[in-house]
Formats: C-alpha cells, sequence, structure tokens
C-alpha cells in the first residue's frame, strides 16, 4: 500500500536566514496583542541569540489606555490615558534595547484609497475585534501580492480571534511561498486566508455588541481573563517553530478555553 505523505508547508528561505531583522506589522494593542508583543519580544531576542537577525517590529493601534484595560491588558495604572501602542513599545524598547516602533493610528486605507506609510512589511499579524477589519486587511494584503519580487515583500498573515472562552489563530500565506523538493513530505505552497476560508463563519460570530467596556468587570462578561493570553502564547509558538524547524504541518488551532481542548488546522 502507497504510504500517504504527511502534508507541510516549509518556510520561506528568507525567514531563515535574513540579512536584516524581518520587519513584522502587528496591528492590534489590545488583549492579545499587547501579548503578542511580549512573545514577539521573547522570539526576537531567542533568534539573535541563536545568529539570526531577529524581528523588527511595528504596532498599529490608535486607542487609549483607559482603566477598564488594567488587569486584562498588559497596561499600568500609571499609562492611563496614552495611546496604547506608544506604551508597550516604549516599555519593549528599554526593556531589551530594540528601536520597534509605535503607530497611533489604525492599519487601514486613508480617505484617497492609499495605503500608511510603513504598510508593508514581511510578516502581518492580526489581533483585531472586528470581522470588517479582518476583510479590509485581507484585501490590503492580497493588492499588496500583485506583481512581487523582492524578497522583503509581504508573505505571511497570522490572525487571532476570540469570543469569550474560545478562539482560534490561523496562518495564511500571501501568495504562494515556493517549496523545496521533497521526496518525504507533500509540500504545500499557497495557504488559505481566513476570510477566504472562513469568512461566513467570521460573519456569523460577529457580535452586535461592540461597545467599549467601562470597567474590567464588564470586560471579562466579553472576553475571559486568560484567552487572550492562551491563544497569544499558542500562536507565537506557530511562528516560532517556522524560524525554528523551518517547516510546519499545523497551519493554526481551534481553542476552547472551557473544556481545555485544541483542535490543529493541518496544512492539508
Amino acid at each position: 500500500m502507497k504510504k500517504v505523505k504527511t502534508a507541510v508547508h516549509f518556510t520561506d528561505n528568507y525567514l531563515i536566514s535574513p540579512t536584516n531583522p524581518i520587519e513584522v506589522n502587528l496591528i492590534g494593542a489590545g488583549g492579545t496583542g499587547s501579548k503578542v508583543l511580549t512573545a514577539l519580544m521573547e522570539m526576537s531576542h531567542s533568534l539573535t541569540e541563536l545568529g539570526h537577525a531577529g524581528l523588527q517590529v511595528r504596532l498599529w493601534d490608535d486607542d487609549v489606555i483607559t482603566e477598564a484595560n488594567l488587569g486584562r491588558q498588559r497596561f499600568a495604572p500609571s499609562e492611563t490615558g496614552l495611546y496604547k501602542s506608544v506604551a508597550l513599545i516604549n516599555r519593549v524598547n528599554r526593556f531589551i534595547g530594540t528601536n520597534w516602533k509605535a503607530e497611533t493610528q489604525k492599519f487601514g486605507r486613508n480617505n484617497f484609497g492609499g495605503l500608511p506609510e510603513n504598510a508593508k512589511s514581511t510578516i502581518y499579524i492580526t489581533c483585531v475585534d472586528s470581522v470588517q477589519a479582518r476583510f479590509d486587511i485581507a484585501e490590503i494584503l492580497k493588492s499588496m501580492n500583485k506583481g512581487r519580487a523582492n524578497r522583503d515583500e509581504p508573505k505571511y498573515w497570522l490572525d487571532f480571534g476570540n469570543s469569550q472562552q474560545t478562539g482560534q489563530v490561523i496562518l495564511s500565506t500571501i501568495g504562494e511561498i515556493k517549496q523545496p523538493n521533497s521526496e518525504k513530505y507533500q509540500t504545500v505552497a499557497s495557504l488559505p486566508m481566513v476570510t477566504d476560508e472562513f469568512g461566513e463563519l467570521l460573519k456569523q460570530s460577529e457580535q452586535t455588541d461592540d461597545t467599549p467596556s467601562c470597567s474590567l468587570a464588564e470586560a471579562l462578561e466579553k472576553q475571559d481573563l486568560y484567552i487572550n493570553a492562551t491563544l497569544a502564547q499558542m500562536g507565537c509558538s506557530l511562528l516560532w517553530s517556522m524560524f525554528r524547524y523551518g517547516m510546519t504541518e499545523n497551519r493554526g488551532f481551534f481553542l476552547n478555553l472551557k473544556n481545555f481542548q485544541t483542535q490543529p488546522l493541518k496544512v492539508s
């Protein structure tokens, strides 16, 4: 009987041995985004210790810190009133001496349909709380992919999403990633975007109540205390494995924190 090959996606070569730090646009600095930033800090430091060029992160968020954010998000009372992106990036830069950047605006097209400066990066990580924002970002990434030629062009999109006690992280390629020849594995060059594969489910899951929370207690009614942190750690572990091992059998996972179940999403 013919043995079925395991389907894998080999990481783009540029991520494995870049000449400069890999540009990452992290979009959203709330409950998940603030914790993903910490994980990226750990990842970048670990990569440089292994002789890699590390990461260069740009954090996008136009929100300011309120009292409702304290506790569930990584902010101190003294930071209330500051932009989330600025407070977080300043903290990381002071902590490990990076020169990461903060953007105090939404990641999206301007009134003339143009893209903001610094919109281009190799990896995009989205931690946004609206379905429409995901569709808008997907449209931008697809438009950037046209006529791709340079090695530092957009290549991957890692999307984090959650409800109160469940969530998912899904990795997509922006276009096709050249795969090596392999006798052992079935190589997969293109991973579908979350908006293409789960678009209808995303629309159905959209909650009608998107009003800001006025207190931590109210915020916890919408998202449980550790759902964001768990997703952040597991999602960044997927990204880390792509750097560390140069390939992945999984392109994401679904998580139910209420009953502690995780379901991997295979590349195949």
